[in-house]
């Protein structure tokens, strides 16, 4: 027998087989959910907003109470979370840092508006900021108000948003460690030329990151802010709470044509939190190409 008549046996083609068992309809149900639960009430929103016409979102949006309430919303927002950004990337540094007593149930403690009741922080803000509280009659004699002013509402909105920026940040600079450190000090370069020029760079991607949710956040906040805010029609009256007061005077149009702008916000806050990332790899792949 000569090995030209020899055959071999034909080798059956071999299947790749997934890691996780199941994938195919997992990955079905899971956007079947998504779907129903999330996507399909946004966009049975978007599709009444869009019905209003011309006439309705210009009836809706020129309202001066409307207007009053948007731009106090928004701009407690945007500085509630300038703030919970900045106090967030320190406390961040603490916990990552240093090593002290009590440090786990410092950790521990920053997660606690996660899991708080809104109401519950909203009642809590406001027993401690009112006239009568333990901080506000301090503050009655000198003139200060914080409860029932904007001033309140940022507060209770930097106490929302805080564990947004520090759960954002404290991951990079757990990654970052002190050898970058160490070496631009051994180079000759200042604290502030190290924080400037090492540290910032790799810590801006979470500070965005952090600044959008937490403004994201404090944009539909309603159950924190409503007891401390006083709601005062064009002074502390804010967006969410007027959604509720329109549909309670059925005044469904106007209701809607708020909640469509507060969610086109709040969207457009989580493309730019997709995007971040995206933007600073780019970056650097330009420095090192440079």
């Amino acid at each position: 027998m000569t090995a030209s008549t020899l055959s071999l046996p034909a080798l059956a083609p071999t299947r790749l087989r997934r890691p996780l068992p199941g994938f195919g309809l997992s990955l079905g149900l899971g956007l079947a959910w998504l779907g129903l639960i999330v996507m399909l009430p946004l966009a049975a929103l978007a599709i009444r907003a869009a019905g209003l016409g011309t006439d309705g979102w210009l009836r809706a949006i020129q309202d001066e109470r409307v207007q009053a309430a948007l731009k106090l919303s928004f701009g407690t927002a945007l500085v509630a979370a300038l703030i919970a950004s900045l106090a967030g990337a320190l406390i961040a540094w603490v916990l990552v840092r240093y090593r002290f007593p009590g440090r786990r149930l410092f950790d521990a403690v920053v997660d606690l508006p996660f899991a708080l009741p809104t109401a519950v922080a909203g009642i809590a803000l406001t027993a401690l900021y009112s006239q009568t509280g333990w901080v506000g009659r301090w503050l009655e004699p000198h003139g200060i108000h914080i409860a029932y002013t904007s001033t309140g509402i940022v507060i209770a909105l930097v106490f929302i948003g805080l564990p947004f920026a520090v759960r954002t940040a404290q991951p990079v600079l757990e990654t970052l460690g002190r050898e970058q450190e160490d070496a631009a000090a051994s180079l000759g370069a200042s604290r502030f030329t190290t924080l400037r020029r090492v540290i910032l760079p790799e810590l801006l991607p979470a500070l965005l990151t952090g600044f959008s949710l937490a403004f994201a956040r404090g944009l539909g906040e309603y159950g924190s802010v409503i007891f401390i805010a006083g709601n005062k029609p064009y002074q502390t009256e804010i967006a969410p709470l007027l959604i509720t007061i329109r549909l309670e005077e059925y005044d469904y149009n106007g209701a809607i044509a708020i909640a469509a702008l507060l969610l086109a916000a709040s969207f457009l806050c989580l493309l730019a939190i997709n995007a971040i990332p995206t933007l600073f790899a780019h970056e650097r792949k330009g420095r090192r190409d440079v």
